[in-house]
């Protein structure tokens, strides 16, 4: 079973910034291309980045395009999210992903890793 470690998830205002982490110590992220998902109370699992095994390419969700920054350090085996520009709409709890198959923003596509860290937006 993989064990990972997440942080950086909060209560936050609108307009606020977080930058969330998910840190594997059972297993390699280098040579999976990775992604995060969200998941908002009573909605579906929503695909909201995804970066490739060894960059630079990245990927975005429309709603999350131009806001949000995914990275990765393959030597510290930690993936990240960088998000700006917070809406109420974003609240949800994120999940690191591995992909499995399929297409990049299908949220199926990708096996979802340890319980997450919540964000919420709200004022």
């Amino acid at each position: 079973e993989e064990v990972l470690q997440y942080s950086g998830g909060d209560l936050v205002q609108p307009g606020g910034s977080l930058k969330l982490s998910c840190a594997a110590s059972t297993s390699s992220i280098s040579g999976s291309i990775m992604s995060w998902v969200r998941q908002a109370p009573g909605k579906e699992l929503e695909w909201v980045s995804t970066i490739r095994s060894a960059g630079p390419e990245t990927y975005y969700s429309d709603s999350v395009k131009g806001r949000f920054t995914i990275s990765r350090d393959n030597e510290k085996n930690t993936l990240y999210l960088q998000l700006n520009d917070l809406k109420t709409e974003d609240t949800a709890k994120y999940y690191c992903g591995r992909f499995k198959g399929g297409m990049y923003t299908d949220a199926a596509s990708y096996r979802i890793l340890g319980q997450g860290t919540q964000v919420t937006v709200s004022s």
